[in-house]
């Protein structure tokens, strides 16, 4: 079976797990992973879109079997970008995972499988992305394995009217210095100290802020 991942930042956080579910699987499938839709050699099987800020044409998808999408919300549910960042800094400890196909239309395809993650409310951004990334893995090898016998199912076409999430910005890291850390732990928790690091302004100087668990 050709596989093929397509990430479109190898600075992103998840890119070292999909680098090391290649070399895991090197013998079983043949893979390659890339970071444009224009790297891709050939056609394949399966073509899996994680954290792929590239738009995929159904002349693209057609080099492949399957074109199946890796999306951090309960779909239809939190459709658009960055589901599970939202979720957390509006006080949910449960996240869903949706694997699904790849339409025009985004994240509206049919759902072949989910993984629920719970959390404790704890968990800081490395662990939040630990306990997300692993699973992402858990569906690419469960599609890879499972593809041809499954089915997957719709969503309903009412689902179009579901709200889709606007992209985050580094705005959305600033926090209040006039309100308390534990009103504003959740967002906390999910600033990214590196790509978007929490902040906030105070006598006129902009402050980052970084947290990080006692040992």
């Amino acid at each position: 079976m050709k596989i093929t991942l397509l990430c479109s930042n190898p600075l992103h956080p998840v890119y070292p797990y999909l680098e090391r579910w290649v070399d895991e699987n090197a013998t079983t499938f043949e893979i390659q992973l890339v970071n444009r839709m224009s790297d891709v050699k050939g056609c394949g099987d399966i073509l899996f879109l994680i954290s792929c800020a590239e738009i995929i044409h159904a002349q693209h998808r057609d080099k492949f079997r399957y074109t199946l999408v890796l999306h951090a919300s309960d779909l239809p549910k939190g459709r658009g970008w960055s589901p599970h960042i939202w979720d957390i800094a509006n006080g949910r400890n449960e996240l869903t995972l949706s694997l699904l196909n790849a339409e025009d239309k985004v994240d509206s395809g049919d759902i072949w499988q989910k993984k629920h993650i719970k959390l404790t409310g704890t968990e800081l951004y490395d662990e939040i992305n630990d306990l997300l990334f692993k699973a992402e893995l858990a569906l690419i090898s469960w599609a890879c394995e499972n593809i041809e016998q499954a089915m997957p199912l719709p969503q309903s076409p009412s689902d179009d009217k579901a709200e889709y999430h606007r992209l985050r910005t580094p705005d959305d890291s600033e926090l209040d210095p006039e309100c308390s850390i534990a009103s504003q732990f959740n967002l906390l928790r999910v600033c990214d100290p590196n790509r978007f690091p929490a902040y906030f302004y105070h006598l006129g100087q902009k402050y980052t802020v970084t947290v990080t668990r006692e040992k």
